[in-house]
């Protein structure tokens, strides 16, 4: 059963000059296997925690740098979780977390699915 849908979209241009601006932004946003990508991957990565949120019905119990965006060998995007986010996704019941990525046009958008038994 879907208990949550989130979407978000950045504008890539603007993430960069962000996080030019502010270089502890990344630390503070990004787990450390994430903070060597390209600006156009960091800003779709910040689009699905962004949508994770969403899906999740607010950020209690959730830290940026405990959600990670890794890929699957065929190259599908998945979140790994730990710590206090980890324990709050399965405290809220979600049994599957299904997300999308994209970027294109100076654009990046995240869609995320969150399931949980019926």
């Amino acid at each position: 059963m879907i208990v949550g849908i989130g979407v978000d979209l950045v504008d890539i241009p603007r993430f960069e000059r962000s996080l030019e601006r502010t270089p502890r932004l990344a630390e503070r946003l990004f787990a450390p296997a994430e903070r060597a990508l390209k600006p156009h991957s960091l800003a779709a990565r910040y689009a699905a925690k962004e949508a994770l949120i969403k899906a999740l019905g607010g950020s209690d119990g959730v830290h940026w740098t405990e959600i990670e965006i890794a890929s699957e060998p065929s190259g599908r995007p998945v979140f790994s979780l730990c710590g206090e986010t980890s324990a709050t996704v399965d405290a809220r019941g979600i049994t599957a977390l299904h997300l999308s990525l994209s970027h294109d046009a100076g654009l990046a958008t995240a869609y995320v699915v969150a399931e949980a038994s019926a």
